[in-house]
């Protein structure tokens, strides 16, 4: 009989837990359109990530929508919340006139994670979790290994754009050297664009006869500057320090290319860490509200392979 009755319990454990694993739930992913590398870089982890994701638990659903601008992007969240959904992960193309889009949302009961781009007031009030790339620590890693490796350099900076992410990179970076030989001979902005980064790159090589270093902090500006270098075949150049994490420049370190020997890591992969963390919430309940910010990890020869996605489009 107790054999019996162990029997009998075991397999009603092992139903209760098949019905857990393929109760119906659906995450809802809105996300920019693939207008540069780094946000392609988003659509395709969001994707990557929903099929792991739907592999691990039998009745997820997860969908995917990509908006170019706020208004289309505020559409999306409608549809998405006429379908029925039990979470949104979003990464606002601009995240304050999406604010009352994602108010509406979380006011269903809806699970709401915000990745990377914060609203001006970002509490419990617009979403349950913020996961975000560290934006000082990026400047500030990148400042860090200058003064380390070239302790007397002379550095050009190619900025993004004049919004406050950028001003937190460039402190962090102003931070690290400060009090260092270090010298900055420059900064303009390169617009988080190769071709702008490019014609700044080439300005600066015309005014300056002599550059150790070339901080970018854009992995896309990266390319632009390589090229302007390469055609004005100067040799003065030791290296450049870019970030983000891009397949070519994570592939350039694991290579032992002289001229890209580190990364910084801001990782468009991010949207993957928040869609796992989002499931693990509805799924298993584990606390995961609050903020989730990323390490800005030096890419080195050594862990480069850990962060190298051939298959990305960045």
């Amino acid at each position: 009989m107790y054999k019996k009755l162990m029997g009998v319990a075991l397999a009603m454990t092992a139903m209760v837990s098949l019905a857990q694993a393929q109760e119906t739930k659906t995450i809802g992913v809105s996300i920019p359109a693939a207008d540069h590398g780094w946000t392609a870089g988003v659509v395709y982890h969001a994707n990557r990530v929903a099929e792991l994701l739907m592999k691990e638990h039998p009745g997820l659903k997860v969908v995917v929508k990509t908006s170019p601008d706020p208004a289309t992007q505020a559409n999306a969240l409608q549809d998405l919340e006429v379908q029925g959904i039990d979470a949104l992960v979003i990464l606002p193309t601009d995240p304050d006139p999406l604010v009352n889009a994602i108010k509406e949302v979380k006011s269903k009961g809806t699970f709401v994670s915000i990745v990377d781009r914060a609203p001006s007031v970002n509490d419990n009030s617009v979403r349950d979790l913020y996961v975000a790339g560290n934006n000082p620590a990026l400047g500030e890693v990148a400042g860090q290994y200058i003064k380390d490796n070239t302790p007397d350099a002379e550095v050009v900076v190619i900025r993004g754009l004049p919004i406050p992410i950028d001003q937190q990179r460039q402190d962090g970076f102003d931070k690290a050297i400060a009090g260092s030989n270090v010298k900055v001979l420059d900064r303009q902005f390169g617009n988080w664009n190769r071709d702008d980064a490019f014609k700044v790159m080439q300005d600066y090589l015309t005014k300056y006869p002599k550059i150790d270093v070339v901080w970018c902090q854009d992995d896309d500006m990266a390319v632009g500057v390589l090229q302007a270098i390469e055609q004005a075949k100067r040799t003065d150049i030791k290296y450049v320090v870019g970030g983000a994490g891009s397949k070519d420049m994570i592939k350039k370190v694991m290579d032992g290319d002289k001229m890209i020997p580190v990364d910084v890591l801001y990782p468009p992969s991010m949207v993957g860490t928040a869609m796992e963390l989002t499931a693990a919430a509805i799924y298993d309940q584990v606390p995961v509200h609050g903020t989730y910010t990323l390490d800005a990890t030096l890419v080195t020869a050594d862990n480069a392979k850990n962060y190298y996605f051939p298959d990305s489009p960045f």
